[in-house]
């Protein structure tokens, strides 16, 4: 009865999974769940889709709020890169690239963290690098981050606010980034961020073997080291304003199927 019971509530999972990210995603997912069991961890199916969202300065938040929350730039070996929730040495790596974090603190509790990059970013969970163009105009940022505890509120669009301010200060116009087909929540966050669809890619790695199928250029790429990386050029000429926002989880499910 007890297993029955476990299968049940799986079904029922995999079920509401499916409602949310589309039944391809989540026949991928499952996917990887399985190859990722079986092989220790060492063969993986990975879905992204590429987005690129307008850097605006009106401000997300209303009057006030989200003011109770600092959010400053943190540089390589500031003492709260101690509490970001990532390896050590994933966090160097970030810097050795020229990545710069903007964090948000409540008092002196660190609340989350938003990433990005001006120039040729390398992927930490596949190789692959992405380039945002053009220069000067676009950044690359990833890994924006809210510790469970402040998920409810309003950091994240703190987070955006404070990195808005900062990148069009600088010129830039547009913020590229991956999310995962299988992370409903982000999708949801872009969507509200009217962010427009670039492309997906599907990414198959087997130790050091990995084979890439994409929307976009190089569309199919097989290496087996990793020197050997594929360079996908995102070209935000092409987007002309105003910017074709998603649509809502029908838009996904129907792009999952591209």
């Amino acid at each position: 009865m007890h297993m029955l019971n476990g299968c049940a509530k799986k079904i029922r999972g995999l079920i509401q999974t499916g409602r949310q990210i589309g039944a391809v995603n989540t026949i991928l997912y499952v996917s990887d769940r399985a190859l990722a069991t079986v092989s220790g961890g060492r063969a993986r199916l990975y879905k992204y889709y590429f987005v690129a969202q307008p850097v605006s300065t009106a401000a997300r938040l209303p009057g006030g709020r989200g003011k109770k929350l600092l959010a400053r730039e943190v540089a390589s070996g500031d003492e709260a890169t101690r509490h970001f929730p990532r390896p050590s040495s994933v966090i160097a790596q970030r810097y050795g690239q020229g990545a710069r974090c903007i964090a948000a603190f409540k008092d002196e509790t660190f609340v989350g963290y938003h990433w990005h990059l001006h120039g040729c970013y390398r992927e930490d969970e596949v190789r692959a690098a992405y380039l945002p163009e053009p220069s000067g105009a676009a950044v690359w940022d990833f890994d924006v981050h809210v510790e469970p505890g402040f998920r409810l509120g309003v950091a994240f669009l703190r987070l955006w606010d404070e990195a808005n301010a900062k990148l069009a200060q600088q010129g830039v116009r547009w913020s590229c980034s991956r999310i995962s087909a299988y992370n409903a929540e982000s999708m949801k966050s872009h969507t509200r961020l009217a962010a427009t669809k670039m492309g997906c890619s599907i990414f198959l790695k087997a130790g050091s073997w990995q084979i890439v199928f994409s929307t976009i250029r190089p569309y199919v790429h097989l290496s087996f080291r990793a020197q050997s990386t594929p360079v996908f050029h995102f070209d935000t000429t092409l987007l002309a304003a105003p910017a074709r926002p998603l649509q809502e989880q029908q838009s996904w499910r129907n792009h999952a199927a591209s």
